[in-house]
């Protein structure tokens, strides 16, 4: 028995189509017998239980002694009621018709339009911030949500490539390589909101290769089902292991997944080579002062209402925090939001904000940052700019590099670059880095840049290094490197050696006037071939570097 939509009346369940076709008047069924009021095989429904108890769980005994409670009825139901109470009447049941699928809903009175907009709507009650919202850094409220709101990356910007392709839905897999805080997991989390894909974000400390193999499987799952894709953000993805990265190898390949790895350091060696050729690499640029002013600027003003005003935060110490920051988007609104709360305190100075701000030199020891200084320090020495090169020095040192790392790269600059011009320079190296082992940090940065500076000053030739370097270069040349030694010239410790006539004929250089001979030392395939250059430097000119 179910209840008719219309006309409430109770109806076998397999004649309510038919009950409804003709007009609510067939297919009634009469109302059961009452007692006092109340149905009487309700009555014995209720007394009389389905099951025995000895069979009953204790739930099901609970359930039994503690009936559930109806439930209220909806604010339409109520309102039924009232009109009904205040004596209207109710509206006519129409001729027998053919009905539709929309007349099943009863159409609403005027009378009952009229008590519904007289009923006082409760206002909806506004959303409460949880917790973790309110635990959020400035940084993290502050995350743009769609591309037009990136600040700095042309990639993602109107004409970007990768812009286009998230527009035509061709999302491929990709590596996203940029420096800390220039939106790598912001462009992720808004391409996966632009294509509507299902998006799982994973981190490379905290997931294994059984956690991807589940998520694989929901993806093929959920592909197969809706033909929804899913996009896996995996942040610090050079942090993974061979044997995690390989994991991937297989579902980016075949489409199952589209991967999005995000990585500090340089994916060429950070990132499997077959795992690495699955997927585009883009390069995210570092973001420039202005950039992170906007990005400031925009933070003040939507963030800013929670704070006390204040005039120290103005435009004069965003752009201070911009500069501070070195292209860290993350980095300035920490710092902005660590400005605000300490503006807020009475009798506090610009001054004392900046003081109490904290540089973090953007130096890693094991990564891009630790190969990039040495280079640009090596380059420095090189073309002879001291200044340079003690700045470069200065900032490895103050990171916490390594000061003998530093003192070795001296010693191969000492005959790399200065070499035969002057050979006093390989001596001064070597003492400092012998003063870096005994005397250690702090004092020892003091003998490293008195070797830099001379090393820098001194004249540059590079005919040693070049000559070893054409001898290197032969060796590759086919049979070059397993020519047999000349004879004369071979070692004859044994009497065998000396009857099969190693080292006859070799004149021994002391026995002669000024140790001058005639005699060969290359083997006979390389016999008048030179690899010592007669020059000290090269030949080439750059306009630039002369009138």
């Amino acid at each position: 028995m179910v209840d008719c939509p219309i006309c409430q009346k109770p109806v076998k369940s397999n004649y309510i189509n038919d009950h409804i076709d003709s007009g609510c008047e067939s297919h009634l069924e009469s109302p059961p017998p009452t007692q006092n009021g109340v149905a009487t095989q309700n009555i014995a429904a209720s007394q009389k239980p389905s099951v025995s108890s000895f069979f009953q769980t204790p739930s099901a005994k609970k359930a039994a002694s503690h009936p559930t409670p109806k439930s209220e009825p909806s604010p339409t139901f109520s309102i039924q009621q009232k009109v009904l109470a205040n004596g209207k009447p109710k509206t006519p049941n129409p001729p027998p018709r053919k009905r539709s699928f929309e007349d099943i809903t009863p159409p609403v009175s005027e009378e009952l339009q009229t008590v519904i907009k007289t009923e006082e709507v409760q206002p909806a009650k506004k959303t409460k911030t949880n917790a973790f919202q309110k635990a959020a850094p400035l940084a993290e409220r502050m995350r743009p949500t769609s591309l037009d709101d990136v600040c700095g990356q042309e990639l993602v910007g109107p004409h970007g490539i990768l812009r286009s392709l998230i527009e035509q839905d061709r999302v491929p897999s990709m590596i996203l390589w940029g420096g800390a805080g220039t939106g790598k997991t912001t462009i992720a989390r808004c391409i996966a909101s632009m294509v509507g894909s299902r998006f799982v974000e994973i981190n490379s400390t905290s997931s294994g290769v059984a956690e991807c193999k589940k998520i694989f499987a929901e993806a093929r799952g959920e592909l197969g089902l809706t033909g929804r894709k899913t996009i896996i953000f995996c942040d610090e993805i050079h942090r993974f292991s061979k044997s995690q990265q390989d994991v991937f190898l297989g579902p980016v390949e075949s489409g199952q997944i589209t991967l999005i790895g995000a990585t500090t350091e340089n994916p060429s060696f950070k990132v499997q080579n077959a795992l690495l050729s699955r997927c585009r690499t883009f390069t995210l640029a570092k973001l420039t002062d202005d950039d992170i002013f906007r990005i400031l600027e925009r933070a003040l003003a939507k963030e800013g209402h929670n704070y006390t005003p204040s005039e120290l935060v103005d435009a004069e110490l965003l752009k201070y925090l911009a500069a501070f920051s070195d292209g860290d988007a993350r980095t300035s609104l920490n710092l902005l939001e660590l400005a605000m709360g300490l503006s807020t305190r009475p009798s506090t100075t610009k001054e004392e904000i900046k003081a109490a701000l904290t540089k973090t030199l953007v130096y890693d020891r094991a990564g891009d940052q630790h190969y990039d200084t040495i280079s640009a320090f090596h380059k420095s020495v090189r073309g002879s700019d001291p200044d340079a090169a003690l700045y470069y020095l200065a900032r490895m040192l103050q990171s916490g590099e390594d000061p003998l790392y530093i003192a070795r790269r001296m010693v191969v600059i000492a005959s790399e670059d200065v070499g035969l011009a002057d050979n006093s320079m390989l001596s001064l190296a070597t003492s400092a880095y012998t003063a870096a082992e005994k005397i250690g940090m702090p004092e020892c940065r003091i003998a490293l840049g008195h070797c830099c500076v001379a090393l820098c000053l001194a004249p540059k030739s590079t005919r040693a290094y070049r000559g070893l370097n054409n001898a290197y270069a032969s060796l590759r040349e086919p049979g070059v490197a397993a020519l047999p030694i000349p004879i004369h010239l071979r070692n004859a410790p044994t009497k065998l050696m000396k009857e099969l006539g190693y080292g006859d004929e070799y004149k021994y250089n002391p026995n002669y006037k000024e140790g001058r001979v005639v005699q060969e030392y290359l083997p006979e395939p390389l016999q008048g071939r030179t690899f010592l250059e007669e020059r000290d430097l090269g030949t080439e000119i750059d306009p630039g570097a002369w009138p």
